[in-house]
């Protein structure tokens, strides 16, 4: 039984392999219906455009039928438990998508409860399929990951865990962290991050403020400060997080870098509209490419049924 709960879960060549053929999908699109058969759960708890259309039209292209939850449709509302939801929904699904935006120990449980594979589509800790997408956009665009430089401005929230948990895993890449006082990486995130970087000859910085930026980076990365389902301990956080805003003075130095958002964008926050409606912005196609990375999650994890 396979399961994408975490990044941390695949092994090297099950990361490479899912990105490699996100990008085949992107390019070439579907070959059969390789899901045929197949019936997935597609339960959102919290908002979600990209992410929760990406796998239910990626379930569907790939031939399999999908069955939707919404926040208030499973008895979890009523004080049913974790453990027996998951024994039940593994008893009829065959997968399940799940965004919580709760701990991933929930999806663990159901991942336990019996023969239903479970994808994370984001829990408070971290989001795998939003790196998936991340990935699947640098090899696109670039046509390799390998040796990358990324600049990444903002929180250390559960994409950034999810990003440093994946990059750092692709030889001579670089992950510049710029997170702001008291928002930045987990400890484990970055431990655990900086421990494959070392393995695979990569690099991780973190740096909690914006000064002596480096050059020549080839991305550079933000995602919005008001990340769904969490709010901010401090009421001043938005005086924390102002010199963190993504504007075009970051492009002197790296006049050939792209921008990328893991979307949706609050103009005038993390980002000017300069700069994502700029040239330079990839992000709208990163976010066609959660399609293609939702599917192939979807098919990696279906081919071990």
């Amino acid at each position: 039984m396979r399961h994408l709960i975490s990044i941390s879960d695949l092994t090297d060549e099950d990361l490479h392999g899912i990105v490699a053929r996100a990008a085949r999908f992107g390019t070439s699109g579907v070959d059969g219906r390789p899901l045929e058969g197949a019936i997935a759960g597609i339960y959102f708890r919290r908002t979600s455009t990209r992410t929760r259309t990406a796998f239910s039209a990626g379930a569907l292209r790939l031939g399999a039928q999908i069955i939707t939850f919404g926040p208030d449709d499973l008895q979890l509302n009523t004080g049913e438990t974790t453990q027996d939801t998951g024994r039940v929904l593994s008893g009829m699904l065959d997968l399940l998508v799940a965004r919580t935006a709760d701990a991933t120990a929930e999806l663990r449980t159901w991942a336990d409860a019996g023969p239903m594979s479970v994808v994370n589509a984001m829990s408070a800790e971290e989001h795998p399929t939003q790196a998936l997408a991340d990935l699947t956009t640098l090899r696109r665009h670039f046509g390799r990951i390998e040796g990358l430089r990324l600049l990444y401005a903002g929180e250390g929230n559960n994409t950034a865990a999810a990003l440093a948990l994946a990059l750092t895993r692709f030889p001579g890449t670089t992950l510049e962290l710029r997170t702001p006082p008291g928002y930045g990486l987990a400890a484990d995130v970055r431990a655990e991050a900086a421990a494959q970087a070392q393995r695979s000859g990569a690099t991780l910085v973190e740096r909690h403020d914006m000064a002596d930026v480096p050059e020549d980076f080839d991305v550079v990365y933000t995602t919005r400060w008001q990340t769904t389902g969490t709010s901010k301990p401090t009421p001043d956080w938005r005086e924390v997080f102002a010199p963190f805003q993504v504007t075009a003075a970051l492009w002197s130095g790296s006049p050939k870098a792209v921008f990328m958002h893991d979307l949706p964008a609050h103009r005038g926050e993390e980002v000017t509209a300069e700069v994502l409606d700029g040239p330079a912005s990839i992000a709208f196609a990163q976010a066609e490419n959660k399609l293609y990375s939702a599917m192939a999650a979807l098919e990696w994890c279906w081919a071990a049924k």
